[in-house]
């Protein structure tokens, strides 16, 4: 009687574990859902401080060329690199973790 009451024990207990790896992976399912949702809103998020960081150092670099300061390609390349490097980071964030 020990025996069989043992091992229903271990059964009902093992039953018990199983049932709840399955609740484990529908949660991590259900996650990640959730994360990837965020992807399109920061990827739009992103675009739009580039172009404000490419409008304002668009600005910078006609008021240096206006006044004739003689590094007007270094902060070009430094303002638009730094625009084209959010755009690129972005996209590339997007195509891999989507």
């Amino acid at each position: 009687m020990t025996k069989k009451l043992l091992f229903s024990v271990l059964l009902i207990s093992t039953a018990r574990i199983l049932y709840a790896q399955g609740n484990g992976s529908a949660g991590i399912v259900e996650a990640t859902s959730m994360i990837t949702s965020y992807f399109d809103p920061a990827t739009k998020l992103i675009y739009a401080i580039g172009a404000i960081c490419g409008l304002i150092g668009g600005v910078k670099v006609f008021n240096k060329f206006s006044a004739g300061d003689p590094d007007t390609s270094k902060v070009a390349s430094s303002w638009f690199g730094a625009c084209i490097f959010l755009v690129v980071a972005a996209t590339i964030l997007r195509s891999f973790f989507l």
